[in-house]
């Protein structure tokens, strides 16, 4: 990974807090450090005519390298009083303190450099130019050496952090099952990490794009919804990291690119980035390398489970076929029932669960004689219970898999000709006894069975459907689900119209 950011700024000057209450003393430190130079850097001074005018400062401003203090102010002992505080209650353990004092006799040297953590101790009739010089220089020196260390330490305690937030992170993303999920949580996950508010997580679309469809696929967006945000200046961007296979930082807008086994490179897009630290681009890189390997194993998963339902799909149209079913029944079925449990707040994997086992509700019917399946005319007694096989036998092919498709379609094959008043069959089971996938797909069943021709009877008008579902709400369907495909039945219609007979 590579980064591209903007020249460091001029380094900014030492800055010197002279704490006297003689201006003169302000003026001759001041001439005397004019042209003082430590690693480039110059002096920046900051004056204080007493004690508590030092202590206002020194709250102010955090940045003091050193402080010049007088000890005998407002009163004799302003500056012990000064140092005392910076060093306990501002808990500032990293200016350097020189205490300067025309009455050596006022505070004894070892004392105050021992109980006052002062870094030097001069009277004001030593501090010649040399000296001056001499005491800044090492004075300054220290301040740079404890800021270094102090730095590395709170950078390691950053990146610990960082680290930690990685791992509660990728623990949190690696528990989503299906690509759309997987990505809105590693997005929330990156722009926690680096602290953001606005980003997007795109990835190159196949082969298959469609003509004049960006070849980008947003996958996930946090805070920015302009519908404009892939902008000529974005798109350069996102092709240059695409082409060069490389992450840069241009301006306020990073671009990431995260290649993966699956041939499909992610392109992470973090907005109003004003650098990215070292520390942040290991903390991303790690994350990232981390993240692939999963964003891999999600699209393996999402082809196994798109090639399931596909199979469940084709064979639910070979069942559906051989009875003369219209060819887009089952497909038809399959919306209807996702369309009922989002509309019942069902979750959102029970849904595709539901979504993906209706198509398989009349496999039973595999082994269901030519002469009863397609008679056109209405069933006899011995013909019907013939018939009414056909759940049993459905169950008897799926029951038994562990998988929560199969396990979900074994129980719709099985229950979904039971009534909600306990008059159906096999089992005669009543209500909720009745397991809710084989509720709601009884009424999509029912509603496209009256709502499309048959070999026995013709397609029924859209008020006449909807009376006969009102009129069997609590005998043979669930009244909920009733009342909600007829408060949604533009979808549903419009379901109807997109897989057509």
């Amino acid at each position: 990974m590579s980064f591209l950011s903007s020249p460091s700024p001029k380094l900014a000057p030492w800055k010197v807090l002279l704490v006297d209450d003689e201006p003169d003393i302000h003026d001759i430190t001041k001439l005397t450090l004019s042209r003082f130079r430590l690693d480039g850097r110059a002096l920046s001074f900051v004056h204080a005519y007493s004690g508590a005018e030092a202590k206002e400062v020194l709250a102010r401003e955090t940045d003091i390298a050193l402080v010049f203090l007088d000890v005998v102010m407002e009163k004799e002992d302003s500056g012990l009083e000064v140092a005392r505080w910076m060093r306990q209650e501002l808990n500032n353990q990293f200016t350097r303190i020189v205490l300067r004092t025309g009455q050596p006799g006022q505070a004894p040297e070892e004392r105050v450099i021992v109980n006052y953590d002062i870094n030097d101790y001069k009277e004001k009739t030593e501090l010649d130019r040399t000296k001056l010089f001499t005491t800044t220089f090492a004075a300054l020196r220290a301040y740079r050496d404890i800021m270094k260390v102090e730095e590395a330490r709170v950078a390691q305690l950053n990146y610990r952090e960082g680290l930690e937030r990685v791992i509660a992170a990728s623990a949190h993303i690696f528990q989503q099952r299906n690509l759309k999920d997987f990505a809105s949580g590693l997005l929330q996950q990156v722009v926690a990490l680096l602290r953001l508010e606005n980003s997007l997580l795109l990835r190159l679309r196949g082969a298959t794009a469609i003509s004049g469809e960006n070849e980008y696929e947003i996958l996930a967006r946090i805070g920015d919804e302009d519908s404009t945000i892939l902008d000529d200046a974005l798109l350069a961007q996102l092709d240059e990291a695409k082409s060069n296979r490389i992450s840069r930082l241009r301006g306020d807008t990073y671009v990431g690119y995260f290649p993966n086994a699956s041939g499909k490179a992610s392109l992470l897009v973090l907005k109003g980035v004003d650098e990215i630290s070292d520390i942040d681009a290991k903390l991303l890189q790690i994350f990232c390398s981390g993240v692939a390997i999963a964003f891999d194993n999600i699209l393996l998963t999402q082809e196994i489970t798109d090639t399931q339902a596909e199979l469940i799909l084709r064979l639910g149209d070979v069942v559906e076929s051989r009875s003369n079913e219209a060819g887009n029944h089952v497909r038809r079925m399959a919306e209807v029932c996702h369309l009922l449990a989002v509309a019942s707040g069902m979750p959102d994997e029970e849904t595709a669960v539901l979504k993906q086992a209706a198509p398989m509700h009349d496999i039973g019917k595999i082994a269901t004689p030519d002469a009863v399946l397609l008679k056109p005319g209405k069933l006899d007694a011995a013909e019907w219970e013939i018939m009414k096989q056909h759940p049993a036998v459905g169950l008897s092919i799926l029951d038994g898999s562990q998988r929560p498709i199969l396990k979900a379609a074994a129980v719709i094959a099985h229950q979904h000709h039971e009534k909600f008043d306990g008059s159906g069959y096999p089992q005669g089971l009543r209500g909720e006894q009745i397991h809710l996938y084989a509720r709601i797909v009884a009424v999509a069943d029912v509603f496209d069975a009256l709502m499309h021709k048959r070999c026995y009877k013709d397609a029924w008008p859209i008020g006449e459907v909807v009376g006969h579902l009102r009129e069997v709400a609590g005998q043979h369907l669930d009244p909920v689900y009733v009342e909600l495909l007829i408060n949604n039945i533009d979808k549903a219609l419009a379901i109807n119209e997109r897989f057509p007979d």
